[in-house]
């Protein structure tokens, strides 16, 4: 599947919203994105028709969602799952902005914003359920202790299929 960009993830989100993944026309979808840029005249986006109809055209070429004939229109749902893109748009965004380490990524926004007691609370009961690590060779990265977080931590990087 290819890279979901941002004016299609908010396509997919007007999707996952919806109870049971109903299916959307889309002019439904149309109608929630500009009802979300009305709530929110910064994003100044223009929802148009034509421009929705596009987007819902490439999400469908890369997989991210399903389209199923209801007369003479098209029912759109999502295929992909909001946790999976959500796992990939956060790790991506790790990768690309922290050479895929965690502990700068906090330091940068414990420096942008104030860490909220429950941040702080909710950051220590994470790092109290990490298992334990294999001290690194000097230079070397530290691995997960046993086999089953290895490969865990290797499909998170899309090395073990």
């Amino acid at each position: 599947m290819g890279s979901i960009s941002d004016a299609e993830s908010r396509i997919l989100q007007v999707l996952w919203a919806q109870p049971d993944l109903q299916p959307l026309a889309a002019e439904d979808i149309a109608a929630a994105l500009a009802a979300q840029a009305a709530e929110a005249p910064s994003e100044a986006s223009e929802w148009q028709l034509g421009t929705v109809k596009t987007l819902l055209n490439r999400l469908l070429n890369k997989g991210a969602i399903s389209a199923e004939r209801d007369g003479r229109r098209y029912l759109y749902r999502p295929v992909l799952e909001q946790q999976a893109w959500e796992g990939q748009e956060s790790l991506g965004l790790l990768d690309r902005l922290f050479r895929g380490r965690l502990s700068p990524l906090v330091a940068h926004f414990s420096a942008q914003r104030q860490l909220s007691p429950e941040d702080v609370q909710a950051l220590r009961e994470l790092l109290d359920q990490q298992p334990p690590t294999v001290a690194p060779a000097p230079g070397a990265k530290a691995r997960p202790a046993n086999a089953a977080n290895a490969r865990t931590a290797a499909k998170r990087r899309g090395g073990v299929r």
